[in-house]
């Protein structure tokens, strides 16, 4: 089913979306870098059964790229969310976010209970609970922002995709790691950058505090060969009321993309059990 796309204007900013499908609404967010083109396999998949709705973040895709570092942050980037579903109209959504975006929908989820239906975290994390941390982190992101400025996208993506965190990306075909590659040079070096000044995790403020306001079922999936977000998974699951915890072997922390047959089907399923009922009011 081909995708029909548009850009919405939602609160002084232009966000794309792209919606497939028809069924109860799953939407999409992607992680730093990515874009709609993300999900678009499973999303394939997924529309003969849902209407999935995937959205650019801003500094993403063909999203708007404002200079106001602040008008990145995680608050305000859930209130766009929230307009654009009310443009939809669509009251009450799954939700399925992976890192940066798996962060907004675990905001989106704690501040407005009453529109998520369901909620899908892959290798998320609640943020950095101390303040000193924070402000490390902080100034790395600032550094790293500085250097996609300075150096250009093309070279910023030769340094990510060496990052450590991806290290077992290198498995997956050339033909995959092209097209990665190819969505993520697509992006602006300014977009990129005010994307990490706000809305980063030195940016984010924690939400260790706020998570036992989710009511809507949710999941927690990771990948077994990445360590660190699995103890951040388990994390999560403590402190989301009667969360899952998924650990899917044999991926690293893009399961989606590394594991994508057993992604679709952990997500699939879950999604097919918990939209059985009708939704909440």
């Amino acid at each position: 089913m081909r995708p029909r796309r548009r850009r919405t204007l939602v609160n002084g900013v232009h966000l794309a979306v792209e919606t497939r499908g028809d069924g109860p609404p799953l939407v999409l967010l992607h992680g730093f870098t990515g874009s709609t083109a993300t999900w678009a396999p499973i999303a394939r998949a997924l529309s003969t059964r849902f209407l999935t709705v995937a959205i650019d973040l801003l500094g993403h895709g063909r999203s708007d790229a404002p200079g106001d570092p602040e008008r990145y942050g995680i608050a305000r980037s859930a209130a766009d969310l929230l307009a654009v579903l009310d443009r939809l109209e669509l009251p009450q959504v799954s939700v399925l976010g992976y890192s940066m975006g798996g962060r907004l929908a675990l905001f989106l989820a704690s501040a407005a209970p009453e529109r998520v239906r369901a909620l899908i975290v892959e290798s998320a994390s609640p943020g950095i609970a101390g303040e000193a941390d924070r402000q490390v982190r902080e100034a790395q992101d600032a550094a790293l922002a500085a250097s996609i400025e300075r150096e250009g996208v093309p070279a910023f993506v030769d340094r990510w995709e060496g990052h450590p965190l991806f290290a077992t990306q290198c498995r997956l075909s050339r033909a995959t790691r092209a097209r990665l590659r190819a969505q993520r040079l697509v992006h602006t070096a300014h977009g990129l950058a005010n994307s990490l000044r706000g809305m980063g995790q030195g940016a984010q403020p924690p939400l260790h505090d706020r998570l036992c306001a989710i009511r809507a079922p949710a999941l927690v999936v990771v990948g077994e060969l990445d360590a660190g977000y699995c103890a951040i998974g388990r994390e999560l699951t403590r402190l989301i009321p009667g969360a899952r915890f998924v650990v899917a072997a044999g991926a690293g922390h893009a399961v989606h993309l590394e594991q994508p047959e057993t992604f679709r089907r952990i997500v699939s399923e879950f999604l097919t059990e918990v939209t059985a009922s009708p939704p909440a009011r």
